[in-house]
C-alpha cells in the first residue's frame, strides 16, 4: 500500500470545515466485510479483475462523516461505441430481427446479455443485443444511429463496456460514511422544495438545508404528456414513486413490499434498510370504513405499481410503469400544496377535526392547511357520497409495516423512510430478488420489459445506493456512469458487491441513472450524466450538522 502525498481543503459558508485528504493507492486483497470495523479501510473494490489500479481520497466532513472519493480500473481496449436496434430473448425473435437489419442494408451482430432471464432458465442468456457496427468514438456512433433509424429501424448508442460483462473499468465512485457514534447531527430525508409536487436538485435541498453532505433520495415522477396508465411514470411531476415520510409524516404511499431506508429519531439507534406496507384506512359514522387506496398523487395512476384495491393490469410491483384504477379512494393532505389534482369524481373536505365541511361532484380546488380532501372515483366516489356528509366526522388512520414480519413501524417526529429498490444486501449476502421488486421481464399489455431489465438490471448505470453496517455505520454511496472514458457505472449485481465490500450488511439501490448526486461540503461530487447537468429530483438524504446552542 502506497501512500501519497496528503492533500488540504478548505471550504467556506455554512459548512465551514478544514478537511484533510489523504489519497491511497490499493493493491491488497479484499477482507471480507465481516472482519472489518472501520468501514473507511482500504480495500480493493471487487470491481474488474484483483489488482487494478485503484486510488482513494479520504476526507473528514466533520467529526463523524467521511467522504471517500474512489477511482478504479482503465478502459478497456476491446470495447467500443456500437448501435443497438433492438433485444432478442428467442432465437426465433433474433432471427427477425437481423433480418430487419440485413433488409436495411447493414450487416447484424448478436450481443449476449450480461444475465439470464431472473424466471429461468440460468443456463442461457436472457437474449441477444442485435447490433451494428465497431465506431471509435461516440460521434461516430451518432452518425451511424441517425443513418438506421432514418431506414426505419429503432436504433439507440451504446457502449460495450456498460454491457455488465467482464470490464476493466474505468469507474469513479463517492462514498460517505456516518459514524453515528461520532457525529452529532443528523440524517434526514428532504422533499424536494418542501412540497410533494415539482422537483429540485440535490445540490440547491443541500444549500437550503445547510447540510454538510447529500445525496439523492428515492424513485419519482417526472411529469409529462403521459396521463394514462402504461410503460411509464405517471403523475404529478415529484411525486414520491413509492413510500416517503418526512419529520415524521407519511406523505406517499409504499409501492407493497419493496425497500425502503428507515432513519429513526436517533438514526444511531437503528437506521435499517426494510421491506415496507402502507395501510391506510378512513372510518364513517355508523361503523363503515374503506380502504385508502393512495396518498397525495392523482387518482387512477399509480408510478411503479403495487398498489391496493382494484389496479390493472396487477397488483405487483412494475418499475418505471404506472399502473391503473378506475375505483379509488385518495387522500390530499397540506403536504401536496394548496390545491388538489383536478379531475371527474366526487371530493369532501375534512377539517382539523376530521368533519366534512365541504362536498364537491367533482376533484380539485383548495386544500386545508390543517385537514384533509379526500377524492373518489368509480364505486369509491359513490361510497363518499353515501357516507362523508357535511357535519360527519370521518377518522383516516394510516400504518406502516414491515412486509416481511408484519411489526408496525412507529412514525415518530423525526422518522424519515426513503423508497427505493432492488433489495441489495440482506445480513451480509447478497439477496436480489427482481421479480418481487418489479424488474420482471414479463411482457405488460404488449410493452416487452426484458429490455428496461437488461438496459436497467444487467446493464451498467449510474447507481445511488444506501446501506448500513453491522456497527451502525450508514453508508451512501453514489457512482458515475455513462461515461465510458472516466467511469462506466455499475450493474445492479456490481452495485450490492461493492457496498458489502464497504462493509454494508443491509443495503438498497435508490434512484439513480441522471438522478444519480453527491453534495459534500458544498460541492457536487462526480459528473452527472444527463447532458443538461444535475437533474432535479423528488427528494434527498441530507446529512445536517448539529443545531448550534
Amino acid at each position: 500500500m502506497q501512500f501519497r502525498t496528503a492533500r488540504r481543503w478548505l471550504f467556506g459558508g455554512a459548512t465551514t470545515a478544514l478537511v484533510v485528504g489523504v489519497t491511497i493507492t490499493v493493491s491488497s486483497p479484499i477482507q471480507p466485510a465481516a472482519q472489518r470495523t472501520d468501514v473507511t479501510a482500504a480495500s480493493e473494490l471487487p470491481l474488474g479483475p484483483a489488482g487494478l489500479a485503484e486510488s482513494r481520497t479520504s476526507r473528514q466532513i466533520a467529526p463523524g462523516v467521511t467522504h471517500i472519493a474512489i477511482e478504479r480500473g482503465q478502459a478497456s481496449a476491446d470495447e467500443f461505441w456500437t448501435v443497438t436496434v433492438g433485444l432478442a430473448t428467442s432465437e426465433a425473435e433474433a432471427a427477425a430481427l437481423s433480418g430487419k437489419v440485413r433488409a436495411a442494408g447493414y450487416e447484424p451482430r448478436l450481443d449476449p446479455t450480461a444475465g439470464p432471464d431472473p424466471r429461468g432458465p440460468q443456463d442461457r442468456p436472457l437474449g441477444w443485443t442485435v447490433r451494428v457496427g465497431r465506431y471509435a468514438d461516440q460521434a461516430a456512433a451518432d452518425r451511424a444511429r441517425n443513418a438506421i433509424a432514418s431506414r426505419g429501424l429503432p436504433a439507440a448508442v451504446h457502449h460495450t463496456g456498460a454491457d455488465g460483462h467482464a470490464t476493466n473499468g474505468p469507474w469513479s465512485l463517492d462514498v460517505l460514511v456516518v459514524d453515528p457514534a461520532g457525529f452529532r447531527g443528523s440524517l434526514r430525508s428532504e422533499l424536494a422544495n418542501g412540497v410533494v409536487p415539482g422537483r429540485e436538485t440535490t445540490s440547491s435541498m443541500a444549500r437550503r438545508t445547510q447540510a454538510l453532505a447529500a445525496v439523492n433520495g428515492g424513485y419519482f415522477v417526472i411529469g409529462g404528456p403521459h396521463t394514462t396508465p402504461g410503460n411509464w411514470v405517471a403523475g404529478t411531476d415529484g411525486d414520491p414513486a413509492g413510500i416517503s415520510v418526512v419529520g415524521g409524516t407519511l406523505l406517499s404511499e409504499a409501492v407493497n413490499g419493496r425497500p425502503a431506508l428507515v432513519v429513526p429519531d436517533d438514526f444511531a439507534r437503528g437506521t435499517s434498510v426494510r421491506r415496507l406496507r402502507t395501510d391506510i384506512t378512513v372510518g364513517a359514522p355508523g361503523g363503515a370504513t374503506r380502504k385508502v387506496t393512495g396518498l397525495n398523487r392523482q387518482p387512477g395512476l399509480i408510478a411503479n405499481c403495487g398498489g391496493v384495491g382494484r389496479t390493472t393490469p396487477f397488483s405487483h410491483p412494475a418499475h418505471d410503469y404506472t399502473c391503473g384504477n378506475a375505483h379509488e379512494l385518495v387522500a390530499v393532505t397540506a403536504e401536496f400544496g394548496t390545491t388538489a389534482p383536478q379531475g371527474p369524481g366526487y371530493q369532501v373536505t375534512l377539517d382539523a377535526t376530521g368533519r366534512v365541511t365541504a362536498a364537491r361532484s367533482s376533484r380539485g380546488g383548495a386544500v386545508p392547511a390543517r385537514g384533509t380532501v379526500l377524492q373518489g372515483t368509480g364505486t369509491e366516489a359513490r361510497w363518499l357520497r353515501a357516507h362523508a356528509l357535511i357535519g360527519a366526522r370521518l377518522t383516516v388512520r394510516s400504518t406502516v409495516s414491515d412486509a416481511d414480519t408484519g411489526a408496525a413501524l412507529p412514525l415518530t417526529a423525526k422518522t424519515s423512510v426513503v423508497n427505493g429498490g432492488p433489495l441489495l444486501l440482506r445480513d451480509g449476502e447478497t439477496v436480489l430478488d427482481p421479480v418481487r421488486d418489479g424488474w420482471s421481464p414479463e411482457d405488460i399489455g404488449g410493452a416487452d420489459r426484458a429490455a428496461l431489465y437488461n438496459d436497467w438490471y444487467l446493464r451498467r448505470n449510474p447507481r445511488t445506493a444506501a446501506g448500513v453496517t453491522r456497527d451502525g455505520h450508514v453508508i451512501l454511496l453514489t457512482v458515475d456512469g455513462r461515461r465510458p472514458d472516466r467511469s462506466a457505472g455499475l450493474s445492479i449485481t456490481e452495485t450490492a458487491e461493492v457496498l458489502r465490500s464497504l462493509g454494508a450488511v443491509d443495503a438498497l439501490n435508490l434512484d439513480g441513472g441522471g438522478s444519480t448526486a453527491m453534495v459534500v461540503a458544498g460541492a457536487l461530487q462526480g459528473r452527472p450524466s444527463d447532458a443538461t447537468g444535475e437533474r432535479p429530483a423528488g427528494d434527498a438524504l441530507v446529512v445536517l450538522p448539529e443545531p448550534a446552542r
